[in-house]
């Protein structure tokens, strides 16, 4: 969620390699979050 909010005040201000950096770790960010919750779904079924 911050680096979500740095991406928008980045872009804002013009700094788009910022931007763009912050953008990519929200979304490795949330790839990963979507990948713990589905592993902890899966591992409480065994």
């Amino acid at each position: 969620m911050i680096f979500i909010i740095i991406a928008i005040i980045a872009a804002i201000f013009g700094f788009g390699g910022i931007a763009g950096a912050a953008t990519s770790i929200a979304n490795l960010f949330f790839i990963f979050i979507v990948l713990f919750v589905l592993s902890l779904l899966f591992g409480k079924k065994r």
